[in-house]
């Protein structure tokens, strides 16, 4: 059975499907952008500021469906330019600390409504 995952605290989706979908323990959360979902405009245009509302967006999805980022198992980080890894990669160290999932980082030609990073996340319980 799933299970549709939508909270106030992080963005409204920007095209057709859902902020996260939970079915038999696994939560799939979509492509999370810098959006601040109080303003809904990017918070900055500096690959660390979008990184970290990039994932305070993944939090707030996490916490609505009873996860943390302790059950985050991979994690794909989509940067409009490889160079910015180590500024992406010094923020997102600060929210996996322990039990550090999965990870894959691609530079893609570009990101939807111009930004630097998106973050898609599985997580399991």
């Amino acid at each position: 059975m799933k299970k549709i995952i939508s909270t106030d605290k992080a963005p409204k989706a920007v095209g057709p499907y859902s902020q996260a979908i939970e079915a038999n323990g696994t939560l799939y959360i979509s492509g999370q952008l810098p959006i601040n979902p109080v303003t809904g405009q990017f918070v900055s245009d500096d690959v660390k500021e979008q990184t970290q509302q990039v994932l305070e967006n993944i939090k707030a999805i996490l916490e609505k469906a009873d996860y943390s980022f302790k059950d985050v198992v991979k994690s794909t980080v989509l940067l409009k330019d490889i160079a910015d890894f180590g500024a992406m990669n010094e923020v997102y160290a600060k929210y996996y600390t322990t039990d550090l999932p999965a990870r894959v980082a691609y530079q893609v030609a570009n990101l939807p409504m111009g930004a630097y990073v998106e973050i898609e996340t599985i997580a399991a319980k």
